[in-house]
């Protein structure tokens, strides 16, 4: 695809979902269900299962039904499952696809091949090694895990390997194609040894106290609302309509913009340099703007790895310039990937008034500064079809795999340990362990 035909249907895919978010999709169509482990040919029909149904549920609907429409994949919602019934009931009419509150159920059903899974953080892992168990493929809304669920990410890498499903983690931002012509470069050497990164989520607004809306101020435990499920293995506490609603505010169930919104900053750069594992990581932050929640607001994370590389993960929720040349990217700040020869970030391009990838040589360096073209941009709906993709030809890897999503979560689970508990968090690279 050339970036023309790549920006203009971009464009299309915009206004498509901007006008889709109320539209009823066609109703579900009964088709042979595909076994566990059975690779889908190019034209079977992939039934597609949502746990979770709420606000970024709605997203993946109208790209769901997008794909369907255009003739990108034979895509359909067959089922939905949501812990609150309501909710529930409007996806399964929308969709005219079986509803259930527990999502064991709806991971029961033959005609279910790929799970979404927007939840809470803390149901991410539970729900996708049982999804892989089941021979489900998953696509996974970020971030992978509840910041105090190291060892459940680690099973779950395992899981996804030993399963031989396809797993896409929610960093939408990584389908860009900017990020694999940076990755080339730098493993082609225009940078020299890389020796330092920056990246950062910068915004106004929480979405907890004015983000996330209270469906039914009188909701109640009971039938209609599961409040032992959406606990799940969070401290058991009483019912409190605003935890269920605006769990984002509440560190039993988030992290704040460690958890919620680094991956998307980070995750590139994690790619474009190859980390894995770090070796040590200092945080620090607070609550600096929004005081009725218990997370942090304002983060800033240093992350050291062996291959004598330091990222810097910076952000806050009270202001949204981006810093650095003001471009923003994938989690609204580019990043900057530093090397002894010279430096890769994204700068708008004077002659053709377009982001492109720029290198600036570094001082003492004989290299000239270039500038490159971006070949091929990205968005949701693409990080969706490389999922797809996935599910056809075994041999591809989903662009932020559970591999991916292992490495990237290690480093921010890190960071909120090295902050909660004031000290350097490391990890012990033998055992795979974290060590605060």
């Amino acid at each position: 695809m050339n970036a023309q035909n790549s920006a203009s249907q971009s464009v299309t895919r915009r206004d498509f979902l901007r006008t889709s978010a109320g539209a009823t999709a066609a109703a579900a169509v009964a088709a042979p269900y595909v076994a566990r482990g059975q690779v889908l040919g190019a034209n079977s029909r992939i039934g597609i299962g949502f746990i979770g149904t709420g606000a970024r549920a709605q997203a993946h609907f109208s790209i769901v039904k997008w794909l369907k429409e255009q003739g990108k994949h034979p895509v359909e919602v067959v089922a939905v499952c949501d812990t609150y019934r309501p909710r529930m009931q409007r996806a399964a009419e929308r969709f005219k696809a079986k509803g259930f509150m527990d999502y064991r159920e709806l991971l029961a059903e033959k005609g279910v091949d790929l799970v979404c899974i927007a939840t809470p953080d803390g149901h991410h892992c539970a729900q996708s090694i049982a999804a892989v168990r089941a021979g489900k493929d998953v696509y996974c809304e970020k971030p992978v895990s509840h910041w105090r669920q190291f060892p459940l990410v680690k099973q779950l890498a395992a899981e996804v390997k030993k399963s031989g499903r396809a797993f896409q983690l929610g960093t939408q931002g990584i389908a860009d194609g900017v990020w694999r012509q940076m990755k080339q470069l730098v493993q082609d050497g225009l940078i020299g040894q890389p020796i330092h990164a920056e990246c950062g989520y910068f915004r106004v607004g929480d979405w907890g106290e004015r983000g996330m809306p209270i469906d039914d101020p009188n909701a109640k435990p009971g039938p209609d609302l599961d409040w032992k499920a959406f606990l799940g293995d969070a401290p058991k506490r009483p019912f409190d309509v605003s935890r269920y609603f605006r769990w984002r505010m509440y560190e039993d169930y988030a992290g704040g913009p460690v958890t919620d919104t680094y991956p998307h900053a980070f995750t590139p750069v994690a790619s474009v340099l190859g980390l894995k594992f770090p070796r040590e990581v200092v945080a620090t932050g607070g609550k600096y703007r929004y005081s009725e929640r218990e997370v942090p607001d304002t983060f800033d994370v240093l992350i050291s790895y062996p291959e004598k590389i330091t990222v810097a993960v910076l952000g806050t929720q009270g202001n949204d310039f981006p810093g650095g040349n003001g471009t923003r990217g994938p989690g609204g700040r580019v990043p900057i990937i530093r090397g002894w020869d010279g430096t890769l970030t994204i700068q708008i391009s004077p002659a053709t008034k377009k982001p492109a990838v720029v290198f600036v040589p570094a001082q003492g360096s004989n290299k000239k500064p270039q500038s490159f073209e971006i070949e091929k941009r990205g968005d949701l709906a693409e990080h969706w079809e490389n999922l797809l993709d996935c599910c056809t030809d075994r041999k591809q890897k989903p662009w932020s795999d559970v591999e991916m999503a292992y490495h990237v979560q290690t480093a921010m689970i890190m960071g909120m340990l090295a902050s909660r508990n004031g000290r350097t968090a490391r990890f012990d690279a033998k055992q795979e362990k974290i060590v605060v």
